[in-house]
């Protein structure tokens, strides 16, 4: 009687110990799951804008304007449709509304045009210009000037998309790309790899065509991933340039971005970096606009203002930035474009005859995939693993230690006890 309770403490007391190690082992699984489900997002931030699992708070279609605490006071009398606030540094997303709604994008597409394209050709290199170069164009879209049989340099076409705005210019670019299609499809896939779900491509000038959409959300990351690369900060910062002619040496054009040129009615924005503007009857005024101050970058996406104000867009992407460099180090961060950034580096000296700002560094971009193990308050996924294996190996010591209880038991009650 006595063995028979001592067996049955210890298979308690096994019990427990099974129970036990089985549940602590099953702990690392999940962490591990939850590093797993984190490194995607990292690795695919747009998954959650497209409403998957712990869908983006920046999603939000209601209207209402977001802020994270600790912030200053948002502006008042942003009547944009879909706004963004961002650090470009981080990634981090001060303030948004409507980040993901789905609108026409207008010329600010082209800052995808120019992520997708410029790093494939030198700023050297010469082009001819055929007439099936200019095929397509639309009608009322706006030109640089391009002229058939004429040749020009890579750089120069790179001034007329972002200086302004050509349409023939990014034809040219498309054509050397491997046609208006290919490009089409490239900006897609490229749009897909930097995490940016909302936006369907199928003018790559951002010409108004049905179902070509973009979000304040996804023109951020463009913005950002552009920024990353010298040669498109060196781009979209150039306030003036001049422009081969046939009938002349070259003319000058300037910027439409009026943040930057500070013409018809606007000041130059301080420290404005660029990036681009852009119109069309069904988009509205749309832009994308960076700025420096204290050594911090941030940036703005402005799109479709309901004012009817003139100049609204800029006048609301400069309010919109005076709050961020207000609120930059205080508020919470509501998102992040999640979006890899290319290496940095200093931007080159504006050449060619080209007159810009001073110059600007890339903009680097800190991995965003949250490292589940450093948390403060968590264990790391090391940790779990060693103490789920110490439970393992006491739950295989006490099975052995039971056995032989049990051994014993068996030969005890054969001989008669």
């Amino acid at each position: 009687m006595a063995l028979d309770m001592l067996l049955s403490r210890n298979a308690g007391v096994l019990a427990v110990i099974a129970a036990t190690g089985l549940t602590l082992t099953s702990i690392p699984a999940a962490a591990h799951a939850e590093h797993v489900a984190v490194s995607r997002r990292a690795a695919d931030p747009g998954a959650e804008a497209a409403g998957g699992p712990a869908a983006d708070r920046l999603a939000d279609r209601t209207g209402r304007e977001v802020a994270g605490a600790g912030a200053p006071a948002l502006p008042t009398g942003v009547s944009a449709r879909a706004w963004t606030v961002t650090d470009v540094r981080t990634g981090d997303v001060l303030a948004a509304r409507n980040a993901h709604q789905r609108l026409a994008p207008a010329s600010t597409l082209k800052t995808l045009f120019a992520v997708t394209v410029l790093p494939k050709f030198r700023a050297g290199a010469v082009h001819k210009v055929t007439p099936q170069d200019l095929t397509g164009i639309g009608p009322g879209s706006s030109l640089v000037g391009i002229q058939e049989g004429r040749s020009y340099r890579v750089a120069d076409l790179w001034r007329g998309v972002f200086l302004r705005s050509g349409n023939d210019a990014v034809r040219v670019l498309a054509a050397m790309n491997g046609g208006w299609s290919a490009t089409a499809r490239e900006m897609q896939a490229r749009a897909r790899q930097l995490g940016a779900r909302d936006t369907s491509v199928k003018s790559p000038d951002g010409y108004d065509s049905p179902g070509q959409v973009s979000s304040a959300y996804d023109l951020s990351v463009f913005g950002r991933a552009g920024l990353a690369n010298a040669d498109f900060a060196r781009y979209c910062a150039t306030t003036t340039a001049r422009f081969p002619s046939r009938g002349s040496p070259s003319f000058e054009i300037q910027n439409t971005n009026r943040m930057l040129s500070g013409a018809s009615g606007m000041r130059r924005y301080p420290g404005i970096v660029g990036v681009k503007n852009g119109y069309t009857s069904n988009a509205g005024n749309t832009l994308i606009a960076a700025a420096e101050r204290g050594g911090r970058t941030l940036l703005v996406t402005v799109l479709n203002p309901q004012s009817g104000a003139s100049n609204a867009v800029y006048q609301e992407a400069a309010s919109l930035l005076d709050w961020g460099f207000r609120a930059a180090g205080k508020a919470r961060p509501v998102g992040s474009l999640q979006a890899a950034a290319a290496p940095g580096g200093r931007a080159a000296p504006s050449a060619d005859g080209a007159r810009s700002g001073a110059g600007h560094r890339s903009a680097t971009g800190r991995p965003v995939a949250a490292e589940v193990s450093r948390e403060p308050g968590r264990w790391s996924e090391t940790a779990l693993w060693a103490v789920a294996g110490g439970f393992a190996v006491a739950l295989a010591v006490g099975a052995v230690f039971g056995w032989r209880m049990y051994v014993r038991g068996r030969r005890t009650s054969g001989d008669g006890s």
